[in-house]
């Protein structure tokens, strides 16, 4: 099987467009074909997770490659919710779309193998081609990952410089003469650079937010190896002339994600909700399609 980055570099280029769309459900936010009364049972929010995922997976698959489940949402709903995360992952895969799990797990030794084991690659139970994962455990930490992600063809996104106002507090700490997320990415590209595919990237991506256009370009230029996500387009406030930098040429490098500016699409469109979300998606892939000269 090809890597998960070759997969991914295949798929945008047939789409002809680097959106991943974030599958974040809100409750509340949801529209009402598919939000429960209110006073909902954790059950039933789950099925309405589910029920609402699944159509905009439906809504989206001819424009993005990639989708991207934060598991927090539903976790939040206990094990209802994980039931309604695995039936979305396999909606997803059915849909041909590649799934990335947003986690963010890490640990140390038999617990960082124990994630690595149970989120990646089809031979695992949730069966994601990609998870989020933290590297500030060191590199130790990391390598349960990376081995299992090599062994089985799947992919990480490893936080190196998040789009979040705080993150800075720590990233952007100088240490031995540069800042910690520099650090952290001189590792992540190493490690690539070892074993890259044949697009020329290797099993470790990057997380780089929109909201750091500067840093983004860096980076870019310094990770030729890396694949990068980026958070931070459209409702965070990012745009897609952030976001250039962070493409190599050929469009390719990158997949740039959007959450509520695509899913909740129906709050400032209205009509059918999935309508919304479609026209949201076709044209973020548009917009994005064009910034990375796909």
């Amino acid at each position: 099987m090809p890597t998960f980055t070759d997969r991914l570099a295949a798929a945008v280029l047939e789409k002809r467009s680097p959106l991943m769309v974030g599958l974040d459900p809100r409750l509340a936010q949801l529209p009402d074909p598919v939000r429960p009364a209110g006073g909902a049972t954790l059950v039933e929010a789950a099925d309405a997770y589910r029920l609402f995922c699944c159509g905009v997976i439906d809504a989206v698959a001819d424009f993005t490659p990639i989708v991207k489940p934060q598991a927090a949402f539903f976790e939040q709903l206990g094990p209802a919710g994980m039931a309604a995360l695995g039936a979305v992952i396999e909606h997803a895969r059915g849909a041909g779309l590649l799934v990335c799990v947003d986690g963010k797990r890490n640990d140390i030794g038999s617990t960082a193998q124990a994630y690595a084991d149970g989120w990646l690659g089809d031979q695992s139970p949730w069966k994601a081609d990609a998870l989020t994962v933290s590297p500030y455990l060191g590199d130790d930490s990391l390598e349960p990952f990376t081995k299992v992600a090599a062994e089985r063809d799947a992919g990480l996104f490893v936080l190196v410089k998040t789009s979040n106002p705080g993150g800075g507090l720590f990233q952007d700490r100088v240490s031995d003469g540069q800042p910690l997320f520099r650090r952290v990415g001189e590792h992540i590209e190493s490690l690539n650079a070892a074993a890259p595919g044949e697009h020329g990237y290797g099993v470790a991506g990057a997380v780089v937010g929109a909201t750091y256009p500067e840093q983004l370009a860096h980076l870019r230029a310094a990770m030729p190896h890396t694949w990068f996500l980026i958070p931070g387009y459209g409702a965070q406030g990012g745009t897609a002339a952030d976001v250039a930098g962070g493409f190599a040429d050929g469009g390719l490098g990158a997949v740039v994600n959007s959450s509520r500016g695509v899913i909740f699409a129906h709050e400032k469109r209205g009509g059918d909700w999935q309508d919304a979300v479609r026209a949201a998606a076709e044209e973020a892939a548009a917009e994005l399609g064009e910034a990375s000269g796909l």
